[in-house]
Parts: structure tokens; sequence; C-alpha cells
């Protein structure tokens, strides 16, 4: 059977081939073309024998089936306990059943393994903190993707995305240019109340990089001005780069690891060329997992660092109002109930549990936090991570997931969410429209910015 011409085994590699491709609306063809993809079943097990590593292999084998990673999922959970969502059962249909038929599988298997791998798991870690064998479904379930999307068995939104990536370096059509006009078009905005604000660009040497979600540049701009007023506050040293700006990684979610390394290499590549002393990443989770925790081994890193050190924005701004760069207003403080959302990708993944929690004790009234439970690294994924967000074609399964993250709010009785992540972000907005929630979600910037103390210097003068 021949490829079709939207869905196919070629990575997108041109603006040409993404604008045809956004031109399926909803990718009607394209998922029609792909019932008809022939599996290269030689290419899908010769992949396997190079890529799969001893790990993988022993956590395959060695899964005694115990079940004990059953309620770690809230997938599961909201599935009625479904056996077939069970993650052991998951990842063993799916990519254990590829590996002992040595790649010889058919259409009907890959669409099986597609939803599996996309609508049945985020990805989010959860279960290998509870299996007794230290066994990591989310790592296994990203090799799958990986395997599925080199035979164009990849939702549509996803193939986009990923050619996002190639084309632009960036998980949307910003070009460089656009980028740079829109931070200095929002800085400009916000001059006369902060007269001396500026976003340096390309400075070399200075104390930070900051580096953004290429979603702020196109949809939420506003972001890319708090950013800059709370760095002009707190006194910072700091820059932007006209090249290698944007953080996240659809390529990640999508399985696409050459277009991971592109992407990575990108910001990477701005590091070197300006020799900050750290990278400061904006309010995103997989973002800082995909550029600081998975980025160093995509590039070939050996040492597995980023070229500087680099740290996620909740640090940073944990780190300003610890050492009094910034200051809060306690007149202003949050007075209302209000929890916390624990991004999977920067706590359960790289640690950062208490960091949130120290900014809450500068921006909260004491007596109104209240914890999710569980909380910390064994907190639930919103719902929305590992690209389950942004596609349509499950958003019936997406939406039936955000119920555990519903729950969790409202048990707290919390009037406000705090949500220092994009994903976590989206699918929060999305459960209280979709199941009419009464309360209020936030990024941080903007609330920091309302409380925080403007120096008499930096005031505007009569």
């Amino acid at each position: 059977m021949p490829e079709g011409q939207f869905c196919n085994k070629r990575p997108v590699n041109t603006d040409e081939e993404l604008k045809a491709l956004l031109g399926d609306t909803g990718g009607q063809k394209y998922y029609q073309e792909m019932k008809a993809l022939e599996v290269d079943t030689a290419l899908l097990w010769s992949t396997i024998q190079k890529t799969m590593k001893s790990r993988i292999k022993t956590w395959l084998s060695i899964c005694a089936h115990c079940g004990m990673c059953a309620d770690s999922c809230f997938i599961y959970r909201v599935s009625n306990r479904n056996p077939k969502q069970v993650p052991a059962y998951k990842i063993q249909s799916t990519l254990g059943e590829i590996v002992r038929r040595k790649g010889k599988v058919d259409n009907a298997f890959m669409h099986m393994a597609m939803e599996t791998a996309w609508a049945k798991c985020t990805c989010c870690n959860r279960c290998g903190m509870y299996c007794p064998h230290g066994i990591d479904m989310g790592v296994m379930f990203g090799y799958l993707r990986g395997l599925l999307y080199q035979q164009g068995f990849v939702p549509w939104e996803m193939k986009i995305g990923a050619g996002m990536h190639r084309v632009y370096r960036a998980q949307m059509d910003v070009p460089n240019e656009e980028f740079v006009d829109t931070f200095q078009w929002m800085v400009e905005e916000n001059q006369e109340e902060y007269p001396r604000l500026e976003v340096p660009v390309d400075k070399e040497g200075a104390d930070i990089l900051y580096t953004v979600n290429a979603r702020e540049v196109k949809h939420y701009p506003e972001d890319l001005a708090e950013a800059a007023i709370l760095f002009h506050i707190a006194g910072e040293d700091w820059t932007v780069t006209s090249e290698g700006w944007e953080l996240t990684s659809l390529a990640m979610f999508a399985g696409d690891w050459e277009a991971c390394k592109m992407q990575v290499t990108s910001v990477y590549g701005a590091m070197e060329r300006l020799k900050p002393k750290r990278m400061v990443g904006t309010e995103c989770g997989h973002a800082h997992r995909a550029t600081v925790v998975e980025g160093p081994y995509w590039a070939g890193r050996k040492d597995g660092q980023t070229p500087v050190p680099s740290i996620h924005y909740v640090e940073w701004l944990a780190e300003a109002l610890r050492t009094g760069k910034l200051k809060i207003d306690p007149e202003k403080r949050i007075k209302v109930p209000v929890t916390i959302q624990d991004s999977c990708n920067y706590i359960r993944n790289h640690g950062l549990k208490e960091v949130t929690r120290e900014i809450i004790s500068y921006i909260v009234e004491p007596g109104y936090f209240r914890d999710m439970s569980p909380n910390r690294e064994h907190n639930y994924c919103c719902g929305g991570g590992g690209g389950f967000n942004g596609i349509g074609l499950y958003r019936r399964q997406r939406n039936e997931a955000l119920k555990t993250k519903r729950d969790q709010i409202l048990a707290t009785g919390a009037e406000l969410v705090l949500a220092p992540c994009h994903n976590c972000w989206d699918a929060i907005r999305d459960l209280i429209e979709e199941y009419e929630v009464p309360v209020k979600w936030s990024f941080l910037k903007p609330l920091i910015l309302k409380m925080a103390v403007v120096p008499e210097h930096l005031k505007p003068r009569e």
C-alpha cells in the first residue's frame, strides 16, 4: 500500500509541508490515509535491535504482573479500574508485543498501540514510583512513541508539532524576528509605568539568559512583559536570544527524537554563543524536562549537563524572594483559599517539590494555603501532559482523564489554583470549563507582579 500525501513515514521538514498538513482540517484526510498505511516490519524490528538498550529489555522481562502500578495511574482510576488500563498491561500489550513478534505487526495493531501510547498514558512517570522493581512505564512509552512515529502512526497534531520544531525550532510558526519584535512591543507597552524597562537582546555574559514557550509569544504576550518587569524590579542582569529562545519540545511528545535533538541544540547554541552565567526557563514543566533533564542526552553531552547551569522559573522566583530581590507587599498577599498544582515534569522528574511551597510562604497569607492530597511527587498528573491536551482525536478520553484533578481541587475547597506549567494551566482551565468548577487559575508571574513592591527609583517621575 502506498503512503499517503499527509500520513506517511516522512517527517515534516518544510514550511510548505506544514501548511499543507495544517490545511487538512482536524486531520480528516490524514487519519483516512492512516487506515491504509503499511507497517514496515523489517524497519521496525531492525530499529528495535539497534536502539533498545538493556534497561528496557530488562524492564519488559522482569515485570511480575503484581498490579502495584495500577492505582498509581490516574487514567486507570477514572476508567472504573479497567484491567486494560493497568500501566504494566498497557506497555506489555504494545511495546512488549512488538518485541515478542519481532516487529511483525499490522495496521490494526499499530492503531491500537497509537491510541494506547497517546490516549492512555501521559508519561507522567508516577507508576515508576510504586513499582517494586523500579520499572518506569513512562520511559518505555516514550520509546514506543518513537517507534510509532517512525512508522507514521502518530496523532495529526503531534506530527505538526514535531514539524514546527524542525522548521521553526519552536512549537508554533513563530520566526525569530517575530519573537524579538513581540517581546520589544510588549516592553514598550509597559514603559510608561516602568520608564527604564527594556529587553536586552543577544547580550553576552549576562547573569541570566531567559527562554520562553512559543505559546507565550503567539497567544499570551503579556507573559513576556510580566517576566521583563519582574527581572527589572529585581535588578537582574538578563537577556534573551534572537535564536534558540524556545524552550519547549512537542517533538518529545511526538517521539521524533531527531527533532528533539535539533530543538535542544538550538537552545544550547544560544548558551554557548552568549555565555550567560545561567539559563532561566519560563513556567513550563515539559520544557524544563526537555531542555534540562533529557536534552543533554539528546545533544550527546556526556556529562548530562546543559552548557550553562539551567533552572526552572520557580527556582529563580524562590531565590529572588528569599534574597530580597523581590519584596512582597503583605497587604496584597493572597487571602483566599489557594492550592498549587505540582507539575510532573519538574517535581516528580526533577525534585523541585519544596521550591513552590517556599514561594507560597511569601505570597499567600498564613492559613489560606491548602495542599492537594496526594501532593508533591505523589501528586497526580493534571490530565493534559504528554501531548494529551492537544490531540483532538482523543479529546473525549482527555476530558475523562481530567476528573482526577477536578476532584483533587474540589477536595481542597480552594478558590484559586496556582499552575506554574503551561500544560497544567491548560488542563485546569479546560476542566474548569468542562465540569463548571467554580475556581480560578493562574501562572505565578501575574500574581507576583500585582503584589511586588516596586523600588522608588524605578517608579515614574511626576
